[in-house]
């Protein structure tokens, strides 16, 4: 099975496996916020792209979106209530318009021979997050 290894001890070959959880490494903690926007709460972290309902906007225009629900920067958390007051998220329109899949919609009722069939497809805008400020 897993073998804890000593500390102090140096084997040239290892005759076990190691467990993961006795391995410490130190990752870089990246800033994230929640952000809201036009209804939808998405965690965000720079650079990061990301699909949001259609927005109104050219290609490569910048976007700003200021209702941050939550920041937390490498471990320090910010609750707003229920907003940060100052802080603000800027992203910039890779695809200003961008189609979903098509939803199918189908109504029956039986013995009727009543039958509809409806289809909706979204629309969405991809974009990338350029800037957190909080």
């Amino acid at each position: 099975m897993w073998a804890k290894i000593p500390q102090g001890v140096i084997q040239a070959k290892r005759q076990y496996p190691i467990h993961p959880r006795d391995i410490t490494c130190k990752l870089k903690k990246q800033m994230y916020v929640i952000v809201d926007i036009q209804g939808q709460q998405f965690k965000v972290e720079k650079n990061q792209k990301l699909f949001v309902h259609h927005l109104r906007g050219e290609e490569g225009a910048q976007v700003e979106f200021d209702k941050v629900l939550l920041a937390d920067n490498e471990g320090s958390v910010t609750v707003g209530t229920p907003i940060i007051e100052g802080a603000k998220v800027i992203a910039e329109i890779i695809v200003p318009l961008v189609k979903g899949d098509k939803v199918l919609i189908f109504h029956k009722k039986r013995r009727k021979g009543h039958r509809k069939l409806n289809g909706h497809r979204q629309q969405f805008s991809q974009i990338v997050i350029k800037d957190i400020q909080a």
